[in-house]
C-alpha cells in the first residue's frame, strides 16, 4: 500500500484577519502571530504591506534607482509573499467575487495564507463573502476579529457612542443604493460610512423628515493615525462645512448629542505632539525605543541613520583582550555603551563563549540603558552611576584602587574608537591601570534619500531630536543644516554647545541623559507651546506650518 502524497496531505487554510482602522498597535495579539507565520499575505490597502513589515519589524524592499542595473541573482527580501486582494491590475477594486478568487487560488497551494482586512472581517467588509467561497472549495479557515472604524475612529476623536443618557447606536453604510433616511430621523445617535460625498443629501433629508438642523455633527478622517482630523458642525451647515474644508475619504460622520462632549474627551488630537514630524538621526539598532516614545506623544517619527557601526581596522587588540579576560588578567570591565556590550557579546560568541566567563569580575555599566543591555545578557552591573548617567559620573562613584583589597589593578575598557580619554585619566588618578580597547568603530551612515534631505532643509520636520555630539556633526554633514522652524533637542549640555558650534539654537534640553526624558522635554514643550497658542486665540499649528521672518542662528558667544 502507498503512502498518500504530500500535495495530498497538505492543509488548505486561511486565516482571516482583522487589520484594524489604521493605528498598527491596534492590531490583535492573535492577528500578529498569525502575520509572523504567515507565508501568504493577501492583501485589501495599499498600505496593509508597509503596516506588516512595520509590525514584524522586516526591511522594506529597495527599489533600484533610475538607470541603476540591477544583478541577476537578487537577494529576496525577508517576509512573506504579498498579494493585492483589494485591486485588480487596472487599479480598480475587486468586486467581492473577484476577491474571494484571489484568496481560494492562495490557499490551494497549500501554505499558510492570512488574508488581511480593514477593521474586523465581518462588520462592513467581505469577510462573509470569501469565508463562504472558502467553504465551498472545501478550504478550512478561521476568523480573527479587528478594531472596526465604526468604535475606533469616533473613541480617537473623542465622540462616545454611547453613555448612561444615550444607550442606542445605529451604523449606516452610505454605499449602494439609496437609503430612505426619514427612517433613521429618531435614533439618537447615528455613525455613517462613507458618507463623505453624500453628506449633503443626507443631511437635508434627515433635517425634511424632522431631525434639528442644529444637531451636532463629528466627521474624522484617517482616524487613529496622526494625520487625523475632525471637523464639527451640525446638521445644517455639515455640507459646506465639509465643502470648505476639503475633507475626503476615508472618513467616519458621527450625528448625535454625544458629538459634544468631544469638548471634554478629545483626547487623541490633543496629544502635546500631535502630527509633529519628528527626525531621530541614531543608529539604526538604537533609533527604536526613542521612536516608540515620541510616537505615544502623538509624532510621527522619521528615522534617518547618521551613524553606522562596524568592527574596529584591527581586531587583534581586542581578541588579546577578550583572551586576558577569559585569563583572568583584570578585576573590572566597564561598559560605556550598549553598543560596547554588544561588540563583546559578538566577540564571545565567535570564540564559543558565554556570560559565565565573566565570573569573578567586576561589571561596571555607565547608565541603565547599557546595565539593562547586560541583564539581557544574564549579567548583572556591579557600579552603576548613582547620580549622573555619564564617564563624569561613573567616576564619581568608582572605588579607587586598593591594594589590600583589589588582587588585580587592571580595568578592561571596551570603547569606541572615540572619546573615553576623560574615564581613562580618571581611573588612572585612581590607581587603576586601564587596558583601552577599541571594540567598535563608528563612522558616518551614507546621506539620505533626496526627498528626506529637501524636508530637512526646507522644514517640513516640525522637530529633529539630537542624543549625541555625533549625531549633530553627521546629520549636517550628511544632510544639512535643519531650516530655522525646525524645534532642535538635545540630550545633554555636550550636545547642546555641538549645535550651537553648527549654528542651531536649542530650544529643548533633557534634564537628565535618557532618551525617555529627552522625549518628555519635547512633549512638554509641545504642550507648552500649546498652551500658548490657545491663549493667545490663535489656532494649533505645527512648528512646520510656520515661518519665521528670518533665518534662526544660534546666539553669538
Amino acid at each position: 500500500m502507498t503512502a498518500p502524497s504530500t500535495a495530498a496531505r497538505q492543509t488548505r487554510w486561511v486565516s482571516f484577519v482583522g487589520a484594524g482602522p489604521g493605528d498598527p498597535e491596534l492590531l490583535t495579539l492573535r492577528a500578529v502571530e498569525l502575520l509572523r507565520d504567515a507565508e501568504i499575505v493577501v492583501t485589501e490597502l495599499p498600505e496593509h504591506e508597509r503596516l506588516v513589515r512595520g509590525v514584524l519589524g522586516l526591511p522594506e524592499p529597495v527599489e533600484p534607482e533610475e538607470g541603476e542595473e540591477v544583478a541577476e541573482a537578487v537577494t529576496p527580501v525577508p517576509g512573506p509573499v504579498f498579494v493585492d486582494g483589494g485591486f485588480g491590475e487596472d487599479g480598480q477594486p475587486l468586486t467581492h467575487a473577484a476577491r474571494a478568487k484571489v484568496v481560494i487560488r492562495q490557499a490551494k497551494t497549500g501554505r499558510r495564507v492570512v488574508r488581511l482586512m480593514a477593521g474586523d472581517p465581518f462588520l462592513y467588509a467581505s469577510g462573509p463573502e470569501e469565508a463562504q467561497a472558502c467553504t465551498k472549495a472545501g478550504i478550512g479557515f478561521e476568523v480573527v476579529p479587528g478594531v472596526s472604524s465604526v468604535n475606533a475612529v469616533p473613541a480617537y476623536a473623542g465622540v462616545p457612542l454611547t453613555t448612561k443618557n444615550h444607550r442606542e447606536v445605529t451604523v449606516v453604510s452610505c454605499t449602494g443604493p439609496s437609503i430612505d433616511w426619514s427612517q433613521y430621523v429618531n435614533r439618537p445617535t447615528l455613525v455613517l460610512l462613507s458618507a463623505v460625498g453624500s453628506i449633503g443629501e443626507i443631511s437635508r433629508e434627515l433635517i425634511a423628515a424632522g431631525r434639528a438642523p442644529e444637531t451636532p455633527v463629528a466627521m474624522t478622517r484617517t482616524g487613529t493615525v496622526t494625520t487625523q482630523r475632525t471637523l464639527v458642525s451640525t446638521l445644517a451647515t455639515i455640507a459646506a462645512d465639509v465643502r470648505a474644508a476639503r475633507m475626503e475619504a476615508p472618513a467616519v460622520t458621527v450625528i448625535g448629542e454625544v458629538v459634544e462632549l468631544r469638548n471634554e474627551l478629545s483626547w487623541f488630537e490633543n496629544k502635546p505632539l500631535f502630527g509633529w514630524r519628528v527626525l531621530v538621526p541614531r543608529t539604526k539598532e538604537q533609533a527604536a525605543s526613542l521612536s516608540t516614545r515620541l510616537r505615544s506623544f502623538g509624532s510621527e517619527p522619521e528615522e534617518v541613520p547618521t551613524i553606522s557601526v562596524e568592527p574596529p581596522r584591527n581586531p587583534q587588540q581586542m581578541d588579546k583582550a577578550v583572551r586576558g579576560l577569559v585569563e583572568g588578567r583584570y578585576e573590572w570591565i566597564a561598559f560605556t555603551s550598549v553598543n560596547a556590550v554588544r561588540a563583546v557579546r559578538e566577540k564571545f560568541e565567535e570564540y564559543g563563549l558565554d556570560a559565565r566567563a565573566f565570573s569573578g569580575l567586576k561589571i561596571a555599566a555607565v547608565g541603565e540603558k547599557t546595565a539593562a543591555s547586560l541583564a539581557d545578557w544574564g549579567l548583572r552591573a556591579d557600579l552603576v552611576p548613582s547620580g549622573e548617567q555619564s564617564a563624569r559620573g561613573l567616576l564619581e562613584d568608582w572605588p579607587p584602587f586598593d591594594e589590600l583589597l583589589d588582587p588585580i589593578n587592571r580595568v578592561f575598557l571596551p570603547r569606541a574608537d572615540i572619546a573615553t580619554e576623560n574615564l581613562v585619566a580618571g581611573l588612572v588618578d585612581l590607581g587603576w591601570e586601564v587596558d583601552d580597547v577599541t571594540a567598535y568603530r563608528t563612522v558616518r551612515a551614507a546621506p539620505p534619500p533626496a526627498p528626506t534631505r529637501e524636508a530637512i532643509k526646507s522644514g517640513k520636520f516640525d522637530a529633529v531630536v539630537f542624543t549625541s555630539s555625533s549625531t549633530v556633526r553627521n546629520l549636517v554633514g550628511i544632510a544639512g543644516k535643519p531650516h530655522a522652524s525646525t524645534i532642535i533637542a538635545v540630550i545633554g549640555p555636550a550636545t547642546a554647545k555641538t549645535a550651537e558650534e553648527h549654528g542651531l539654537r536649542v530650544d529643548v534640553m533633557a534634564p537628565n541623559p535618557s532618551v525617555e526624558e529627552l522625549a518628555e522635554a519635547l512633549a512638554d514643550f509641545g504642550a507648552a507651546r500649546r498652551a500658548s497658542l490657545l491663549e493667545a486665540g490663535q489656532p494649533v499649528t505645527r512648528p512646520s506650518e510656520r515661518r519665521p521672518a528670518g533665518r534662526r542662528r544660534a546666539s553669538s558667544k
